[in-house]
């Protein structure tokens, strides 16, 4: 940011100041944990290992302490489990990359007490992030959204829709990248893991085309993503420009071609577009139904700063206001009897439209 001339170096000196870099080797390390009042630990997406660290690290804390986790996918009640005092654990959920995605969800189990929460989120607040607050499910609220939309993918992929031409279809709708290239960036084993973590919970909600046959395919090749050096894209290897400069993965296409199914003609950009929106949306008005955000403000909030969905089009909420819920649950219910079930419209946009209403008034 000093280079960037973003932050004078004094501040960025000052803030510095403020951190204390601790490790195992450091003979001192438990006399900071013992005077914290909020301890966030972020190792990675594995129970046991979370069960380790809490078991290690609150003894060492005072008992008016808040233990948080950052965890993107695992229940915050299981992880509780590890704790003598699970009513002071309590969710964390940041989102990559951290330092500039603005969103942060606070998700408080069933044995979260009250004060735990407001900590956790005066804490995001302090550290610029907007917080909302989400139930304990399987997950929990933008990523739970994003489940079915990215189930879509492999849909659109089996129909016989062009990678390239997918990302642009989105992105053309306004979301910041496309989803070949977010699936590619997250990881494709990150990617796969997710999406059969909430095939268990969601059922027919995360129906797709041949179920995931591409990405398990690529999972034993070795094709992981960016971080791999290819995905559905390889990735230049060169410096500087050229570095950032990708192409369609063959092999990639190769398995997407074998899980094509039927040989009519490839969905259109508007079909692209509505499909994989749709059910973003349907699955973020599933979890207002189901109480897992606690209002339509929040939903719109967290896929805006969450996930990149259009700000111009003010969230999905926002989205099923301006479009007319009625004229939503037409089109997926066109959908659904073409598609299959996944497209069924949540009852509360059902609901919304019989009365021709508005979940902003």
């Amino acid at each position: 940011m000093v280079k960037k001339k973003k932050m004078t170096a004094p501040d960025c000196e000052r803030m510095m100041s403020r951190l204390i870099g601790q490790s195992d080797s450091d003979p001192n390390w438990q006399k900071h944990f013992a005077k914290s009042d909020v301890v966030i630990e972020a190792v990675f997406e594995d129970l046991a290992l979370k069960h380790k660290i809490i078991q290690a690290i609150e003894p060492l804390m005072k008992p008016s302490a808040i233990f948080a986790t950052n965890t993107s996918a695992l229940p915050i009640a299981e992880i509780a489990k590890a704790s003598k005092r699970p009513e002071r654990v309590v969710g964390m959920h940041y989102f990559s990359p951290v330092d500039k995605m603005p969103l942060l969800e606070i998700i408080p189990h069933a044995g979260t007490c009250n004060e735990a929460s407001a900590i956790a989120t005066e804490v995001g607040l302090k550290q610029g992030k907007t917080v909302i607050v989400v139930k304990d499910v399987p997950g929990f609220y933008v990523n739970r959204a994003l489940g079915p939309f990215m189930a879509e993918v492999s849909a659109l992929l089996a129909d016989g829709a062009d990678i390239e031409g997918l990302d642009k279809a989105l992105t053309k709708f306004g979301m910041p990248v496309g989803p070949i290239t977010l699936a590619d960036e997250v990881g494709i084993d990150v990617a796969s893991h997710v999406q059969e973590f909430l095939s268990k919970h969601l059922g027919e909600r995360m129906q797709g085309g041949p179920e995931n046959g591409a990405l398990k395919g690529m999972l034993a090749a070795g094709m992981l993503g960016r971080k791999a050096g290819k995905g559905f894209y390889v990735y230049g290897s060169g410096k500087g420009k050229d570095s950032k400069k990708k192409t369609p993965n063959p092999d990639a296409l190769a398995m997407i071609a074998a899980m094509r199914r039927g040989s009519g003609p490839p969905p259109s950009v508007i079909d692209m577009q509505q499909r994989m929106i749709l059910r973003f949306v349907n699955e973020a008005a599933l979890c207002l139904q189901d109480s897992i955000i606690a209002d339509a403000t929040s939903g719109d909030i967290g896929a805006v700063f969450g996930i990149g969905f259009p700000p111009f089009l003010g969230g999905p909420f926002r989205y099923v206001d301006s479009e007319g819920a009625q004229a939503i649950v037409d089109r997926m219910k066109r959908y659904r009897d073409a598609l299959g079930p996944q497209f069924s419209p949540a009852q509360i946009l059902e609901d919304l439209a019989k009365k021709n209403g508005k979940f902003h008034k």
